[in-house]
């Protein structure tokens, strides 16, 4: 991987795999059961400059190329805890990414800066409860009076939903448009009608994901975000971006299970022979790990070409529907090699399957990402960044 990777990146993993050793497994357990995770964590991120990895200088980034960023990606998936992985990049690449991209300069050096230090949370609301895939039909909408827009609707599905300090919100300041007539804010937490309630998951428990009810709130217009109806464009750009972190973060997991599984196989003996003694499953581990081998190296080729400005939104789709489903395959026969020790709770493939299967759903299902696709390559569709 030397044409990816230099001994910066290879300093960097290590000194993050040692912080995340140190400063957050002893906690994982607890933010697991009781689905909150303590402030001081992500003081922890920011002071280390972890936040700040890809965002410009002036507002106490490092602009560091994307390679950092999957090395943080990547490690995050090694610590038995999907819902704090997602917790930490929801943050750092959903919110803040919209900050930096459309954010105004008072923006910037408030809420970019304070995110940069882990001293502020976001989170970015885009789904809705009949609104999910259908980005453009939601029905939040912002209506201008005066030198406000009063914000009215709802979200769902929103990671960081609950104990985040503010709000990228996606809603409509022209309801009878659907893509025209999209806009975004920035909403503070304690604006008087922002109201959140816990959702109870499958997976990711560690992670505080919620619906979220705008009432009649008072958004001033100096918190629109870019253009007024411009917020389409601005969503669609970022998936690209989005959708890439998913496939890094399946491709990651499903090659820290297989090695776990591996390691579990040369330990423990069946009818005398250690377990990957055996042909059949042997022959197993070598198409899981060439699946996994196969989605690694496409993942590195788009982060490079993203990192050198390409707009990969098809290639990033075809990350997110090919990784995500080869996690699902990999940890699911991973588990089966573990036996009954896979079911248990104690060892961590239960918790990475239920974990992994948000991967097809979250970030656009895998049937939406099949029709994107298919607009691209059938009907020769051609997605372009949107104007700023």
């Amino acid at each position: 991987m030397k044409m990816y990777f230099n001994e910066e990146h290879k300093l960097f993993r290590e000194g993050f795999r040692s912080f995340l050793q140190k400063e957050a497994v002893p906690h994982i357990e607890k933010w697991e059961e009781t689905g909150t995770i303590d402030r001081f964590i992500w003081e922890k991120f920011g002071e280390m400059g972890y936040f700040g990895i890809n965002y410009p200088e002036e507002y106490g980034g490092m602009n560091l190329d994307l390679f950092y960023t999957v090395v943080f990606l990547e490690e995050l998936q090694r610590i038995h805890s999907g819902g704090f992985a997602a917790a930490m990049w929801a943050h750092a690449y959903l919110a803040m990414t919209h900050l930096n991209a459309e954010g105004s300069e008072a923006i910037k050096q408030k809420y970019l800066r304070q995110s940069i230090e882990g001293k502020m949370i976001g989170c970015l609301c885009i789904s809705e409860p009949f609104a999910g895939s259908d980005v453009a039909g939601m029905k939040t909408t912002a209506i201008k009076k005066g030198d406000k827009y009063i914000l009215n609707g709802s979200k769902i599905f929103i990671t960081n939903g609950v104990y985040s300090d503010y709000l990228i919100v996606a809603a409509k300041t022209d309801p009878d448009q659907r893509h025209k007539g999209m806009s975004i804010f920035l909403v503070d937490r304690d604006m008087p009608g922002v109201s959140a309630n816990k959702l109870d998951k499958l997976g990711w428990r560690a992670s505080d994901t919620g619906d979220i009810a705008f009432d009649d709130v008072e958004v001033p217009e100096e918190n629109l975000m870019g253009a007024e109806g411009k917020g389409f464009g601005y969503i669609m750009q970022h998936f690209a971006l989005e959708r890439l972190i998913m496939g890094i973060n399946a491709h990651a997991r499903a090659e820290y299970a297989l090695e776990y599984t591996m390691k579990y196989m040369s330990e423990r003996k069946a009818f005398g022979k250690h377990l990957n003694e055996f042909q059949v499953l042997r022959h197993k581990v070598a198409q899981m790990a060439s699946q996994v081998e196969v989605n690694k190296v496409f993942n590195y080729n788009i982060t490079y070409r993203l990192d050198n400005g390409d707009y990969v939104v098809k290639e990033a789709s075809m990350s997110k529907l090919l990784s995500t489903k080869m996690a699902d395959e990999v940890i699911y026969e991973c588990l089966q090699l573990l036996g009954g020790y896979g079911y248990m709770e104690e060892y961590p493939l239960a918790r990475l399957l239920r974990d992994s299967r948000l991967g097809p759903i979250g970030g656009g299902t895998s049937e939406i990402l099949c029709e994107i696709i298919a607009k691209m390559v059938l009907d020769n569709k051609v997605y372009e960044k949107a104007a700023h």
